[in-house]
């Protein structure tokens, strides 16, 4: 941890997925990039990642330093060349994953907001008996979940916001991220999500590789900023 100045703790919430390529990082960046349109300092933090470029670097790290003017590693200071499950890179390296080892990982900052992004989904291992989870759980975060909104979205979701709550942190809401702008029914699914789940909309981000407008990252730092006043937190 980096000990310095005026630095503190900021306020911390964690961004999940319902799986790999759900859409995370896109829909971090949008956030992030809202928050700071509306004057809120913030930083990102994604502690592991796998998977480089031919810059030897990580992709997301890269979209999220990008966001918020950080150096790639410090949002990134976990990062396996392999694009795989991160405890298995991490264990053919013989560099276990733990706990503690995440917990050094947590800086001091001059930030107001803070926004931690985890690898994969919600029960990411990080060795035989620990999951990233647990660490969510440990500093009782609250968690945003990005739904990428294709076929088998249902399930997923609801499988992942059923672990949410018997893990007892707090969601401040999800966000529908489309994947698949043809996907049949979509307007249908997107109501079933909303029913289904029971969870504040943040936003439904639409497919736009090129990324967010300022508008629809204003619009989603809104949304959010409403749900952590609702459990009574505010920047």
């Amino acid at each position: 941890m980096n000990d310095s100045g005026n630095k503190s703790t900021p306020l911390r919430f964690f961004v999940t997925g319902t799986d790999t390529d759900a859409g995370k990082t896109y829909c971090s960046s949008a956030l992030l990039r809202g928050l700071q349109l509306s004057g809120v300092q913030c930083t990102a933090l994604k502690p592991i990642a796998s998977g480089v470029d031919t810059d030897g670097l990580n992709t997301d790290a890269k979209a999220l330093a990008a966001a918020t003017g950080q150096l790639i590693d410090a949002v990134n200071p976990l990062c396996f060349q392999l694009p795989t499950a991160p405890h298995l890179a991490a264990q053919a390296l013989q560099q276990p994953l733990s706990l503690a080892d995440l917990e050094q990982l947590l800086p001091l900052s001059d930030s107001q907001l803070e926004l931690i992004e985890g690898a994969g989904g919600w029960l990411l291992p990080l060795n035989a008996d620990e999951y990233l989870a647990d660490w969510v759980v440990q500093h009782q975060w609250p968690v945003v979940l990005v739904v990428g909104v294709k076929l088998g979205c249902l399930n997923h979701s609801m499988l992942t916001v059923r672990e949410l709550r018997r893990a007892g942190v707090p969601i401040l809401g999800y966000i529908a991220n489309i994947l698949t702008p043809q996907m049949h029914f979509m307007a249908e699914t997107l109501q079933d999500l909303a029913s289904r789940l029971q969870l504040p909309l943040l936003a439904t981000m639409p497919y736009v590789p090129g990324g967010a407008d300022d508008d629809e990252c204003l619009q989603l730092a809104a949304q959010f900023r409403l749900q952590l006043a609702a459990i009574g937190k505010s920047i």
